[in-house]
C-alpha cells in the first residue's frame, strides 16, 4: 500500500528501518526534525518492550516464563496483551498464542518448511487464548504451559501507529502521513489535494510493489492490509503462505488475496482486517453501528475486486 501526491508542500521526511520494515514519516506544517527523531525513539522504545523477534523484551520475558511464573510487565504492555487476549477469545481469526505455530512453520524466514502432522498437533495445542491468566491488579501475564508464546503481530504494529499520532497530535502536527511498513495513517486534511483528500492505493497483488489495483480519496483515516501476496514459500509445487489458522494449524485456507480496511484507528484496522480475512466476505450489517469503520475492499484470486462502505 502507498499514499501517492500530485504536487510537493513544505514537509519533513524520516525513514529507517524498524518494526522489521521499513518505516517511513511525513509531516506537513510546522513539522521539525526533532519531531520525527522523538518518532524514532518512541518507535524503537515500543519494539524494546513488544518485538518477539529478540531474545529480551517485555513479551520475551513472558515467553521464557511460561510454565513456570507470571510476569509483571509496564502498564501499556499489559493493557495492549489484555486487548489482544480479548481479542482472540472471540475466535474470530487473531489469536496472540499463536507463536509456537509461527515459529514451526517459520514462513518469511528462510528457514520456512512443511512441518509434519504431529509437530502441528503438538505446537497447536500451545494456541488456546483461553488458557493465558492476566492479573489486573499485578499487571502480570502467566502463560501456564511450557512452550506457550505470545505474538502480538499487527496489532502491536496499530497500537504504535496509534501512539504516534497522539504524539504528533500533542506537537500541533495538523497533517501527515505514518507508514509503518504499509500500515498507513494520515492526520488532518491533506494539503497536496485541492479536496484535501488522501490517495491510498490499495496494492495490485499481481503486479510489483508500488503498484495499486485500487485508488480511493479518503479523509484522515487508518488503511490496514492483511495479504498472502508477499510472505510465502513455494515447496513441491504447492505455496503454503503467512497467514496461519490455529483451528487447523495450517495457512488459512481461503479465495481471498487480500483485504484492507479503512478505520478511524490503526489498532483497529488491524483486528478488523485480520477479522474480515478469516470471514471470506463483509459479515452482515458490518460498520453500521460504529463510526469507526468507513470501508472495506476485497480481493480475490478470480482478481474480482469487492468494494464496501466509504462513507466518510
Amino acid at each position: 500500500m502507498k499514499v501517492t501526491a500530485n504536487i510537493a508542500q513544505q514537509c519533513v521526511e524520516k525513514s529507517f528501518f524498524a518494526l522489521g520494515t521499513t518505516i517511513n514519516l511525513t509531516a506537513f506544517g510546522t513539522a521539525s526534525e526533532e519531531d520525527l527523531e522523538d518518532t524514532y525513539h518512541l518507535i524503537t522504545a515500543y519494539e524494546d518492550k513488544l518485538t518477539v523477534n529478540r531474545t529480551n523484551s517485555e513479551i520475551m520475558a513472558i515467553n521464557h516464563a511460561a510454565g513456570k511464573e507470571p510476569i509483571q510487565v509496564s502498564s501499556g504492555t499489559y493493557q495492549l496483551v489484555k486487548k489482544a487476549v480479548e481479542i482472540s477469545r472471540k475466535h474470530e481469526g487473531f489469536n496472540v498464542a499463536i507463536g509456537p505455530l509461527v515459529k514451526l512453520w517459520r514462513i518469511g524466514f528462510k528457514e520456512a518448511n512443511v512441518p509434519n502432522e504431529q509437530q502441528i498437533e503438538d505446537k497447536r495445542f500451545l494456541t488456546d487464548p483461553n488458557r493465558i491468566i492476566l492479573n489486573d491488579m499485578k499487571m502480570s501475564v502467566l502463560l501456564p504451559e511450557s512452550g506457550m508464546e505470545l505474538d502480538l503481530g499487527g496489532i502491536a504494529k496499530g497500537y504504535i501507529a496509534d501512539r504516534i499520532r497522539s504524539l504528533w497530535d500533542s506537537r500541533g502536527i495538523l497533517a501527515g502521513i505514518i507508514n509503518l511498513g504499509g500500515n498507513i495513517l494520515t492526520i488532518g486534511a491533506c494539503p497536496l489535494h485541492g479536496d484535501h483528500k488522501w490517495r491510498i492505493g490499495v496494492q495490485n497483488p499481481w503486479q510489483k510493489r508500488g503498484k495499486p489495483l485500487v485508488l480511493e480519496k479518503v479523509g484522515p483515516c487508518s488503511a490496514v492490509t492483511s495479504g498472502v501476496y508477499e510472505r510465502y514459500f513455494e515447496t513441491t509445487g504447492k505455496k503454503y503462505h503467512h497467514i496461519l489458522d490455529s483451528r487447523t494449524g495450517y495457512p488459512l485456507k481461503t479465495d481471498l488475496v487480500s483485504v484492507t480496511v479503512f478505520t478511524k484507528d490503526s489498532i483497529v484496522g488491524e483486528i478488523e482486517s485480520t477479522r474480515l480475512f478469516f470471514a471470506g466476505s463483509l459479515p452482515l450489517n458490518w460498520g453500521e453501528k460504529r463510526s469507526d469503520l468507513y470501508g472495506a475492499i476485497f480481493v480475490y484470486r478470480d482478481q474480482s475486486v469487492h468494494r464496501y462502505g466509504f462513507q466518510q
